[in-house]
């Protein structure tokens, strides 16, 4: 009597772990977990009165989703993303953007195809690649953390079902420039292989960086599978709302899994997303305005470290990997900062990064003055444990 070899082989996912520590730790700041200081906007509670005026949102309802959700995300994804559906594309309405991402593999893939990710990943596609019994194929990308498309051609083989893509990206903070999508996005249509690209932190660019959607890319619509989540720019992460846009021929497939692991999405949740929708992207871009404050606090923070940590440019999401130089491995360097100086950050091996000591920092979940004290005490204990 025992787990499967599959969840033997997953890893534990290091955000409960890191979690259990800072509630253990009285008066601990977390840097940690990827989520946004504010909740939904006003017209998605509204939303809700239309939700209880209806006694047959109590039961199942349809399991692509809604249709006034479903019409609003189509809305959007014209609006915001260049992206057609109805034109060879398809959309089903998930619960968040890791059940698309599970919907997606669960759909194409079989047992011992392959999946590539690029290095840095994202722990939760890697975890949901091995539970799917598919190999996760990991292609580094260059210093800056970005796309190395040739890297990409040669990894595709026989078995490989798919080149997953993240941007802005998590964990990194690197924004993916057009022509690099546009080139991976043409390599797998030339290979045979989908496209699966995540974009749940669409609105969270900085600078001079431009959110590129592939998916808008024509000829793109039957080999291009866009994940989205309103997670991160509406403050809907215990809402557990997303969508994604596939080709028609998978939608049977996609409509399969869902209706096996969920049936439908929270109804609830999904009459509160058409509010949220309703409000658009202008809600994200003020509530933004205080995560760009931290962001630029953090930077600079940074910077004054000097050759104790290497930041690589972020222009998106809300994290930045650095380098430390440190003989601790990240995990133990993670539990002295939190054990010792009270903040908590997570440790870029859970991304891949197993050469020397990375952290992940997350600046969203805070508001200026907590963050800028977490951020104070970050930068007191890098500096204490310089070296290890």
């Amino acid at each position: 009597m025992r787990e499967s070899a599959r969840l033997q082989a997953t890893q534990t996912p290091v955000i409960p772990v890191v979690g259990e520590m800072i509630r253990s730790t009285p008066g601990c700041i977390s840097l940690g977990q990827g989520v946004v200081y504010y909740g939904p906007p006003p017209r998605a509670r509204e939303a809700i009165e239309r939700f209880f005026a209806d006694p047959e949102n109590h039961k199942y309802r349809p399991v692509q989703g809604i249709p006034p959700l479903l019409e609003a995300f189509a809305a959007k994804l014209s609006r915001e993303n260049g992206i057609r559906v109805g034109q060879g594309t398809a959309l089903v309405v998930t619960a968040g953007g890791n059940m698309a991402f599970k919907n997606a593999l669960l759909a194409i893939a079989d047992p011992g195809d392959e999946v590539i990710l690029q290095t840095p990943y994202y722990f939760n596609h890697e975890m949901a690649v091995g539970i799917a019994g598919c190999r996760a194929v990991l292609v580094p990308t260059d210093p800056g953390f970005q796309l190395d498309v040739d890297r990409i051609a040669d990894a595709i083989g026989p078995r490989t079902r798919a080149v997953v893509t993240i941007s802005p990206n998590n964990p990194s903070g690197a924004v993916y420039p057009e022509d690099d999508l546009r080139a991976v996005n043409r390599l797998c249509l030339e290979r045979g292989v989908f496209h699966i690209h995540d974009e749940a932190y669409e609105h969270f660019v900085y600078g001079v960086a431009r959110h590129f959607s592939p998916g808008a890319i024509s000829g793109s619509q039957g080999h291009t599978i866009s994940l989205f989540s309103l997670s991160k720019s509406y403050g809907f992460a215990g809402w557990r709302i997303g969508c994604m846009a596939i080709p028609d021929r998978l939608l049977t497939a996609v409509k399969k899994v869902q209706d096996t692991i969920l049936i439908c999405p929270p109804v609830i949740s999904q009459y509160a997303a058409v509010g949220a929708l309703e409000e658009g992207p202008s809600y994200c871009l003020k509530m933004r305005r205080e995560i760009e404050a931290v962001r630029c606090l953090l930077l600079e923070s940074l910077e004054e470290l000097g050759s104790i940590c290497h930041v690589t440019p972020a222009d998106g999401a809300f994290y930045v990997l650095v380098r430390v130089d440190c003989r601790l491995p990240a995990m133990e360097l993670v539990e002295r900062l939190i054990r010792d100086h009270g903040v908590g950050v997570l440790p870029g091996s859970t991304f891949g990064l197993d050469a020397g000591c990375w952290l992940r920092i997350a600046y969203g979940a805070l508001e200026m003055r907590t963050a800028a004290e977490g951020i104070g005490r970050l930068v007191r204990g890098l500096r204490a444990l310089q070296g290890g």
